[in-house]
């Protein structure tokens, strides 16, 4: 008891000292806590929806939306108008209503804008009947009652600005017509984004489904006393099992859909931890960093506390005690600020076009168990090794002069472990290099990464003996013996200097790291399209919308053009004449794609395989199934017969662009197709006639001006275009770490600060010699930023290794241009030197306000 009443007065003696760090906790658990709270809210909303619109059961042909055999054909996988009437007759059926839909369809205003969501959810055209009435209520106008009519969700409806009586136009793959809205239907749980558009069924059926008594699937009630499962029963042994129907009960559908959803769900999830994980681990060493200048500069007070008794076990314990009260308070703080977070996070996807009811916040039991849990152990664990310090303090300690710094030597052995760490994750990053296969480079990668990473920590007291001279040189003698002095101290505790360095470069290693793997990225694939992709025009859509037959034939009634090119992705049974059999993807195209991307081959031509009944594999099939030139692979069409091909080409592994894809010729691939099975087309090529370059992208821009759900981009926009999506996730990666380096900055505050008080005495005397207090200011300010600069150099120089090794493994895939980006790296380092300069105000302040005859008289 006399441990934890010593432990609470030191605690709430040294409040203000241990600030920072329970900022740090409470920065690193809110983070983990909002994670949690915001994908089980996500996860919650998404149970609902599924809840509120499941059947009892669900019949759905095989090869429909959702189905893993789905491909985007001119004609949709349905069940015929008389199956729904025999589904009525099952034994234990109370009613089966026929569901028409589609998510493969472009809906726009009169002004021609796209109204889809642009948050990624899907445009959705469904038939109205009485179970919709399970999810929505009709709240303005009234329900579709003919083809002119359509009624829209109400959250679309405010997005879109759109009212009662608005003309729409719908643009389906059967071809495109016009409705005006005559109700608005508002949702009784959430809708987490999707548009969603109401027909009536007749209309659903014909002009979106592109066939009249057809339905995409069917929902089935049972009837009282009846369960799923032997309703289920029921449904498969009246249609058999050889009918080309699923059949599934309402948890059986609920599971499906949340398995789906739960893969995004699970990748947001993960990739939020871990940058969670990396601002804990920045935490540790501002706590580690706190607790150590405390226990410095209370050596006296615990030399005191030994000579009247105390055991070393109860001066650790009395530590342990103090970081206790601090994980706890963090924490709790913490879990506060992690459901605050997950609200900002909803408001975020709100605005990007994802619904999350804040009414619908889930808090699971176990996620303030969670953050609690890791706040504690963490704190706990930091403080051990200046705990164990503390209880090493000897009696004698209490004769000297408290807060003696502690020896500005890096130890022998923490250097030689730092040294071998550092040469061991260097020697890893080498092998990730020499690799021959990605699977083992990146296995070494991550290797070298972890021990590269360690070994600098380790190692950091003994570089900042040398890299902080280096730095001063440049930086600080400029400003005479205020910047020697600056030097000096930052030189003072070699440790305490790596360990607040080491925060911030963990965070600065990954941007390093990061940015050049991105520009080596952009650099890469635009040399590659320079050097392969001979169309002047790629057409697709970013929301991955057929290609439908109308937009194909304006396409091609486009002028100035000398080809267009079909491609499509057909989906195939493949057998190789070792026997295996592969579930893969056949790329069925005009001869004229030859002549658009130009693949290199390492057997044959590549024109060859647009032959008759011929076809191509890549290097990586042909290695595994010791398939050659000549050879005679079975081909089964998903929704055709088989074929046998010839294998006139073997494409080389050395590309970006359709890396191991296999291609054969359209005519091949249709006749063994019926037309009305045959896959929609996923992207198209166009070249313009000689010299008319800029006329042919003006008319294929025109010709698409009414179709907004695709794009057409010459070789610049693509570029362009590539650039930006890796630019957004490069801005999405970096405002995650951004907390890793603001918990950083406060580190460099709060040892600043420390040791600030621990000088306190010095401070005075320098006054007293003559010191202004602008001239201490400043020596605070360059010693900050002395030191932020040798995180920014050790961080920098890490990830610029890392980023290079990384790279040379993406080489494996084509991407085989290492581009440094200065500007960024520039940027960064000049910027750590503005954070080190405010990380200093608050500490500067606070000395040169300091009473100099106070200072004088500190013990």
């Amino acid at each position: 008891m006399t441990v934890v009443k010593t432990s609470m007065r030191n605690f709430v003696a040294h409040k203000g000292r241990m600030a920072l760090s329970a900022i740090a906790v409470l920065l690193s658990v809110g983070f983990v806590c909002g994670t949690l709270v915001f994908t089980d809210t996500m996860t919650s909303t998404f149970d609902k929806l599924f809840a509120a619109t499941a059947s009892d059961v669900t019949v759905t042909p095989k090869g429909a939306p959702g189905d893993d055999e789905m491909q985007m054909t001119t004609k949709a996988a349905t069940v015929p108008a008389a199956t729904v009437a025999r589904l009525k007759e099952i034994d234990g059926v109370k009613s089966a209503t026929g569901e028409a839909n589609s998510q493969t369809l472009t809906v726009t205003d009169a002004a021609g804008e796209n109204l889809g969501p642009t948050s990624g959810a899907p445009t959705i055209a469904t038939n109205w009947d009485s179970t919709e009435l399970r999810s929505v209520d009709v709240t303005s106008g009234h329900a579709p009652r003919g083809p002119t009519e359509v009624m829209v969700d109400a959250d679309t409806a405010d997005k879109k600005h759109l009212e009662l009586g608005d003309e729409l136009r719908v643009i389906a793959i059967p071809g495109e017509f016009h409705a005006r809205i005559s109700g608005i239907a508002t949702f009784k749980v959430t809708n987490p984004g999707a548009a969603i558009f109401y027909f009536d069924t007749a209309t659903t059926q014909t002009k979106v489904l592109g066939a009249k008594d057809v339905f995409s699937s069917v929902g089935l009630t049972a009837k009282p006393g009846v369960s799923d499962d032997q309703l289920k029963k029921n449904v498969t042994a009246a249609l058999g099992s050889t009918a080309g129907y699923k059949v599934q009960t309402q948890a059986e559908w609920t599971a499906e859909n949340q398995k789906d959803i739960g893969g995004f769900l699970d990748v947001i999830k993960y990739a939020m931890l871990g940058f969670a994980g990396i601002a804990v681990l920045v935490g540790i060493f501002l706590i580690v960093n706190t607790f150590s200048m405390l226990v410095a500069q209370r050596t006296r007070e615990i030399g005191l506390m030994r000579a009247i008794g105390a055991s070393r076990r109860q001066v650790n314990r009395s530590v342990l005690v103090e970081a206790l009260l601090l994980g706890v308070v963090g924490s709790v703080l913490g879990i506060g600020g992690g459901v605050g977070l997950a609200v900002l996070l909803m408001n975020l996807m709100g605005s990007v076009g994802m619904n999350l009811d804040t009414s619908s916040l889930t808090v699971k039991a176990s996620t303030p168990v969670i953050g609690l849990v890791l706040g504690v152990v963490v704190t706990v664990l930091a403080a051990y090794l200046p705990a164990r310090r503390a209880g090493k303090v000897s009696p004698m300690a209490a004769l000297r002069d408290a807060g003696t710094p502690a020896d500005g030597r890096a130890g022998k052995v923490r250097a030689a472990i730092g040294l071998v760490l550092t040469v061991g994750g260097a020697a890893a990053l080498f092998a990730a290099v020499q690799a021959t296969k990605a699977a083992d480079g990146s296995m070494f990668l991550g290797l070298g990464i972890l021990l590269t990473l360690v070994g600098f920590v380790v190692v950091g007291p003994l570089l900042a003996g040398v890299v902080v001279r280096v730095i001063s040189a440049g930086v600080l003698r400029v400003f005479g013996p205020v910047g020697r002095l600056a030097e000096r101290n930052a030189l003072r505790n070699p440790r305490r200097t790596g360990a607040t360095a080491a925060a911030l470069m963990i965070g600065l290693a990954l941007v390093a790291g990061l940015s050049v793997v991105g520009s080596s990225m952009v650099a890469s694939a635009t040399d590659q399209l320079d050097k392969s992709v001979g169309a002047d025009f790629i057409i697709a859509s970013d929301s991955g919308q057929p290609i439908t037959p109308q937009i194909e034939r304006a396409i091609k009634a486009a002028p100035d053009l000398a080809h267009v090119t079909d491609y499509k992705s057909l989906d195939v049974k493949l057998t190789a004449p070792d026997g295996s059999v592969s579930d893969t993807s056949l790329s069925a195209a005009d001869p004229t794609y030859a002549q658009d991307l130009q693949v290199k081959t390492v057997a044959g031509e590549l024109s060859a395989a647009y032959g008759a009944d011929a076809m191509s594999v890549g290097e990586g099939f042909a290695d595994k199934h010791k398939v050659k030139l000549g050879d005679k692979l079975s081909v089964r069409f998903e929704h055709g017969d088989t074929a046998t091909l010839t294998v006139a080409a073997i494409t080389s592994a050395d590309t970006v662009f359709d890396q191991g894809a296999m291609y054969t010729n359209i005519k091949t691939a249709a006749r063994h197709i019926p037309a009305d099975r045959m896959p929609i087309n996923d992207i198209m090529f166009a070249a313009a006639k000689d010299g008319r370059q800029d006329a042919a992208y003006a008319g294929l821009k025109k010709a698409l001006h009414d179709f907004p759900q695709v794009q057409v981009r010459n070789q610049a926009d693509y570029k362009q275009m590539l650039k930006d999506q890796i630019g957004q996730l490069l801005n999405l990666i970096y405002g995650l770490l951004a907390l890793a380096i603001i918990v950083a900055i406060l580190g460099v505050v709060n040892t600043l600060a420390l040791s600030v008080v621990e000088r306190t005495r010095e401070i005075g005397l320098m006054r007293a010699i003559g010191m202004s207090r602008r001239q201490l200011r400043r020596m605070i300010r360059l010693e900050s930023i002395v030191i932020a600069l040798f995180g920014a150099v050790l961080g920098l120089g890490l990830g610029m290794g890392w980023g290079a090794s990384a790279q040379q493994l993406l080489a494996l895939q084509g991407l085989g241009i290492l581009e440094i980006p200065w500007p960024t790296i520039i940027t960064v380092f000049i910027g750590s030197a503005f954070v080190g300069l405010v990380a200093a105000l608050v500490p500067a302040f606070r000395a040169g306000r300091m009473n100099v005859l106070g200072a004088i008289a500190t013990e």
